[in-house]
């Protein structure tokens, strides 16, 4: 199963890292930072970058990336050396970010709400020299006698003890030339570590150029996009969906520091937003805690989601609010840099419950346990191939053995296909609950669920049954009016009985999640377990 053949002049086959022969586009950047220098060239004077009071133009990032850059290089630090972002949605990361890339260094992203223990583990593993942060942070930065290998410390807020203030990095001479090949690191990402130690997938110049214009082709979008990053720039989405997409296309990137619906909408408003990449519950949000009527969304064009499909009760809502607006689902993780998949434009309400079609230089193999390709329609593991695949596990190979096979990225998601090539995602393997035999896809009870109209969001786990073997428990966070009662009744409507959940716990605060905002299955398992089943009904995890 291949992706989209309409964009087939724009594609060539090539090999990669190697071994892989992978479908390319032809036409591309030589490496992120010449993409960068495209869209200085063409659009100079547009905005590139605005948070806050901050407003720079293409122009300006150009200076600031290339002054930092300079001082990067005049303390030593060059092509290869893993520089640290603990940075939030600022101007900061992104002059950050783009200085780490035009020196040929390495930048390691790391979400802010991480805790010391996994700040040392990352900080260390990636053997990072420099690190840059914001002052916020810094009662959870470990010791540095715990850091052996980081030799420089700057704060974006100033000086304090033995730490330097970022802007004294800045000098006004141009940075020293650096010859970068497109198959080189250019980002580790850590994953989120939900079992385990995280790890740091390569992020290539070549992963990302290719994740960036995926989106620009699918999504059709130009210089005149404006798209608010309301997702930590430290995620695969912020970084790749967002932020790089939006020098791919020549574009405005707007930070919100973090999400509140109202705060969201203001900016929306305030700064014209064309575009932006959200989960189902951010939009949730908005029609629970705003009313969209009280803001200007007109120029509102692309509504990207991942993570989930839709709930209908959504969908409808957002067509009501918003006609002019296009939904566009999209799937990936940080091992394919982003996107595996996106909905064609203008069929996101035919195909609601789907994550849309492969991407045009991708190719996506369903699978049964044994490796072996399963029919059209048929439920297996997704293995997925193509230049945005990461090469593997920074300083990790046995776990890059254990996640790849001769170019494919074994996701471990469960889906299908249909005749018509949208892919349809139905669970994690690991996440299935099997009920007397029966096989339960959490991800379908949740989908149900989540089109309750006051059900902001939910999370479904197995827990051991002696008869059954394993029963379903959901929790639920949402309105206070709801019940178990029409919880049951309405998943009743739309589902077998043997799915209809056998415990419900409304909570009273949002699903607990790791830094990197993926949902802890295995904290709501121990929640669930924690007590005697009468008992559970109710309980909310602290």
């Amino acid at each position: 199963m291949t992706g989209s053949t309409d964009m087939a002049d724009l594609c060539g086959e090539e090999v990669l890292f190697g071994s892989r022969c992978v479908t390319c586009f032809k036409d591309r950047p030589a490496d992120l930072m010449a993409m960068f220098q495209e869209a200085v060239s063409q659009n100079p004077d547009g905005e590139a970058l605005v948070a806050g009071l901050v407003r720079l133009t293409y122009k300006d990032l150009d200076h600031r990336t290339a002054e930092l850059a300079t001082g990067f290089a005049s303390f030593g630090l060059s092509k290869g050396d893993r520089i640290a972002i603990l940075i939030g949605n600022r101007a900061e990361f992104l002059v950050t970010l783009l200085a780490t890339i035009r020196i040929g260094a390495i930048a390691v992203p790391i979400n802010i709400r991480e805790q010391t223990p996994e700040l040392s583990y990352i900080l260390n593993h990636c053997g990072a020299r420099c690190l840059i942060f914001d002052a916020f942070v810094k009662d959870r930065l470990p010791l540095a006698a715990d850091l052996p290998k980081l030799d420089f410390y700057y704060c974006t807020d100033g000086a304090f003890g033995s730490v330097h203030d970022f802007n004294t990095l800045f000098f006004k001479a141009q940075p020293p030339d650096v010859w970068i090949n497109e198959e080189e690191t250019a980002v580790i990402l850590y994953t989120s570590g939900t079992t385990g130690r995280p790890k740091g997938a390569m992020l290539t110049h070549v992963n990302i150029v290719h994740s960036a214009l995926h989106f620009v082709h699918s999504m059709e979008l130009g210089p005149k996009d404006r798209s608010i990053v309301a997702v930590p720039s430290s995620h695969v989405t912020g970084l790749v969906a967002n932020l790089f997409t939006m020098i791919a296309a020549h574009g405005c990137s707007i930070f919100l520091r973090a999400f509140q619906a109202q705060d969201f909408l203001i900016l929306a408003d305030r700064e014209r937003m064309t575009h932006t990449l959200i989960v189902p519950a951010m939009y949730n949000l908005c029609f629970l805690r705003a009313d969209f009527a009280d803001y200007d969304l007109s120029d509102w064009r692309i509504g990207g989601y991942g993570g989930a499909p839709m709930p209908e009760a959504t969908i409808s809502r957002l067509a009501e609010a918003l006609p002019g607006l296009i939904l566009v689902n999209a799937y990936g993780s940080t091992e394919v840099t982003s996107p595996a998949t996106i909905m064609p434009l203008g069929d996101g309400t035919r195909h609601s419950d789907s994550v849309g079609k492969c991407v045009p230089c991708g190719h996506i193999r369903i699978v049964d346990d044994a490796g072996n390709d399963v029919p059209v329609g048929t439920a297996g593991e997704f293995w997925i191939a193509g230049p945005m695949v990461v090469p593997g596990y920074w300083e990790d190979d046995e776990k890059t053995r254990e996640g790849f096979h001769e170019g494919y990225w074994k996701s471990g998601d469960i889906g299908s296909c249909d005749a018509e090539g949208f892919y349809y995602l139905h669970d994690r393997k690991k996440d299935m609950v099997i009920r007397g035999g029966y096989n339960i896809y959490t991800a379908e009870l949740e989908n149900v669920i989540a089109d309750l109209p006051d059900v902001i969001e939910c999370a479904v786990v197995g827990r051991e049954d002696k008869v059954l073997g394993e029963k379903t428990h959901v929790f639920i966070y949402g309105s206070d009016t709801l019940s178990r009662d029409a919880v049951r009744n309405h998943c009743a409507k739309h589902l077998a009985d043997y799915k209809v959940p056998d415990f419900i716990t409304f909570l009273t605060a949002p699903l607990p999640r790791n830094a990197n905002g993926k949902v802890l299955k295995a904290q709501l398992r121990q929640l669930a377990m924690a007590e005697p089943a009468s008992e559970r009904i109710g309980t909310s995890p602290t």
